[in-house]
């Protein structure tokens, strides 16, 4: 006869922000070594099966930077088009986590954006009404505005609904598990067109960058029912059955709310380049090891952590990364190659990432943040307050209040969408 499972104890949770979070992070973090103990295994033998493959990853990543090696995986739009990506591009893109698409648009046509976007803001004196940053996490970059706070242009939602860019996210979205324990997560070929700003960065310019951190959540990733489903392996014993290409629970759960949560479920965050911009000019880093999230969701449980910490931490802020706590997942951060204007940039939604600092920047740095959020029951409730938004020009509910675009009378109309443009925000 077998051995009957073993019945691991339950988890508490806190499916809003806990009242007394010192108190919440000690009861979880007893909870979570107990159900860890009950399995027959320790924290600490857990952590080192994820620490020990961790650093096979970094080590191969340091030994290909040393070499001169290429790193971030690169895909020609044309061959997503035509389905001709190899299994071996796609192997390197689910061992990585990150992307750069080549080509997804043409040149010109992300040149020709980024003139339309200076059009759109001066057209209505943007200049001369901005008020500064609206949050604090873009404060640090020092220009003045580096974020525009824009969200309605025709070009922001033309790139949203257009043809190329659903090919690039239901590619994408399709490496995911989306469909499994009789459910179905997301649908990959549906997007939720999930609105954000744009970056436009002068040459010259001196930026601070933005420091390692990571954006699927904070302390609700431990806390709540949902995300506790969704990392149950690290927390059961099951380490080795972790697949970050896994969905389930991730589409029906909430952030704590923040100044800087997301209230959608995003595949991969993303950007569409509307410049050229060389690898070493303040530029997008990530840690380009898919599995990382692993090693950071333990990490905490270990007994040189306060017990009333985890890692940093905590609500209203991202999700940081620190030599402190992570020195090894440090070693492996790497820029993106160098990109022409319409190539496209992509990261896995749990993936360590951070801006790069610059000097007297050579060339701009303009993008247009365009994510891949697929429909699901978290995108489909967030998007009742993006088709307000839209319709009213107003700054959508994960960002700050400034609505500027309210009075301006040629931003996208609801009349100019197409079918790719409604179904995302949910009006067919």
């Amino acid at each position: 006869m077998s051995a009957s499972p073993v019945t691991l104890p339950a988890l508490p949770h806190w499916e809003q922000t806990p009242d007394d979070l010192p108190k919440a992070v000690r009861e979880i973090k007893a909870a979570l070594r107990a159900r860890i103990a009950a399995s027959g295994r320790t924290v600490e033998e857990v952590f080192s099966v994820v620490e020990d493959g961790i650093r096979a990853e970094v080590e191969q990543i340091t030994a290909a930077r040393r070499n001169g090696d290429p790193i971030w995986p690169v895909i020609d739009y044309a061959d997503i088009a035509a389905g001709t990506v190899t299994s071996e591009q796609v192997a390197q893109l689910r061992r990585r986590g990150c992307l750069v698409v080549r080509g997804h648009f043409e040149r010109e046509q992300a040149l020709g954006w980024d003139r339309d976007i200076v059009e759109y803001v001066e057209s209505n004196d943007f200049f001369a009404k901005y008020r500064g940053p609206g949050d604090d996490f873009f404060g640090s970059v020092g220009s003045k505005p580096e974020i525009y706070p824009i969200y309605w242009s025709p070009t922001q939602m033309q790139a949203r609904q257009s043809d190329r860019m659903a090919r690039v996210q239901a590619f994408l979205n399709h490496q995911w598990t989306y469909a499994s324990d009789g459910v179905q997560w997301f649908d990959p070929d549906r997007d939720s067109l999930y609105p954000d700003r744009i970056r436009r960065r002068p040459p010259g310019t001196d930026s601070g960058g933005l420091g390692t951190h990571l954006d699927p959540g904070t302390l609700d990733l431990w806390m709540t029912r949902a995300s506790q489903k969704a990392f149950a392996p690290l927390f059961d014993g099951a380490v080795e059955q972790y697949d970050p290409w896994q969905a389930a629970n991730r589409t029906v759960g909430k952030q704590y709310p923040g100044s800087t949560m997301c209230s959608a479920f995003r595949t991969f965050q993303g950007w569409t380049a509307l410049s050229d911009m060389d690898h070493d000019q303040g530029v997008l880093h990530t840690v380009p090891i898919v599995g990382a999230m692993a090693y950071l969701m333990l990490r905490p449980l270990l007994p040189d952590v306060p017990e009333d910490d985890m890692c940093g931490v905590t609500v209203n802020q991202v999700f940081p990364v620190s030599e402190k706590w992570h020195p090894l997942l440090m070693e492996a951060l790497t820029g993106i190659p160098d990109v022409k204007a319409g190539d496209s940039v992509w990261w896995h939604c749990d993936m360590i990432h951070s801006v790069a600092p610059v000097t007297d920047q050579k060339g701009w740095g303009n993008v247009i943040y365009i994510p891949a959020a697929p429909w699901c029951p978290r995108n489909e409730d967030y998007a009742a307050q993006v088709r307000e938004a839209f319709l009213t020009g107003s700054s959508p509910s994960d960002f700050p209040d400034e609505h500027y675009e309210r009075t301006w009378p040629n931003r996208f109309s609801p009349d100019d969408l197409n079918q790719t443009g409604r179904r995302g925000l949910g009006l067919d």
